[in-house]
């Protein structure tokens, strides 16, 4: 049985540093320019506006209705008719404004401030999940890490293992073949775009229960591909941590 990740307190993701720095420079909301909340770059009224994902399907995260009195997990048709190969999927937010405007320019556009402050917010929302005993952000392949600069999905992997005391192995997992942008392909291509594309490195120091970091959950053809590669490495359970899914 998973641990609550709230079992132990959290570490502050920003550090003492940045909490000088924010008396000096309030914060200032990412989504709208106003006065944000303090020691957070987002303003009361989009955080009120935040289209947190409480209620999905314990194995993909899609959106399901309000339970009502069950306190089940409960699971969607199409993962009781073929289970994926991720054992729990936790999506902090549904993929709407304002992640729809934060996540694109933290992808696409260097803004890491927008990182940080996503990573804030899914720490807040997987304070409740089951703790496993890794986090592995999903990798770029190295020619789109050369064009873009950075990893998103490592760039949220660090703060949330810093906040929730978790390891971090950023180099288990490689993406060895160069794809095309799921963005650009329908369900099936995207399946078939990531088939092989991932490998875990022979001497990695892979423990039986780790945790995907990704920044958006559409198909989850990108998480299932690494999750089969884990599990073929011999990983017992692969779970998915991503920041937003798509209805």
């Amino acid at each position: 049985m998973s641990t609550p990740v709230n079992q132990s307190p959290l570490a502050d993701v920003d550090g003492r540093w940045r909490r000088w720095i924010g008396d000096l420079w309030p914060a200032r909301c990412l989504a709208c320019a106003e006065a944000g909340l303090p020691g957070r770059d987002l303003c009361a009224a989009c955080f009120a506006a935040l289209p947190w994902n409480h209620h999905a399907c314990a194995r993909c995260a899609t959106p399901l209705p309000a339970p009502g009195d069950t306190v089940s997990p409960q699971v969607c048709g199409a993962c009781l008719r073929r289970p994926p190969p991720v054992q729990a999927a936790h999506a902090a937010f549904l993929y709407a404004a304002p992640l729809d405007r934060l996540l694109p320019r933290f992808k696409f556009h260097h803004d890491l401030a927008a990182g940080r402050l996503l990573s804030q917010l899914m720490v807040q929302a997987l304070a409740g999940a089951g703790r496993p005993q890794a986090l592995l952000p999903i990798p770029l392949h190295h020619a789109r890490l050369r064009t873009r600069g950075y990893d998103q999905a490592l760039e949220l992997a660090k703060p949330l293992a810093r906040a929730l005391r978790l390891p971090m192995l950023p180099d288990a997992l490689r993406r060895i073949r160069a794809t095309a942008p799921q963005s650009e392909l329908d369900a099936a291509r995207r399946r078939r775009n990531l088939r092989h594309a991932f490998d875990v490195r022979r001497d990695a120091p892979l423990p039986a229960h780790v945790a995907l970091i990704d920044d958006v959950m559409t198909t989850g053809a990108t998480l299932h591909a690494a999750a089969d590669a884990l599990r073929r490495a011999g990983v017992a359970r692969v779970d998915a941590w991503v920041c937003a899914r798509v209805p």
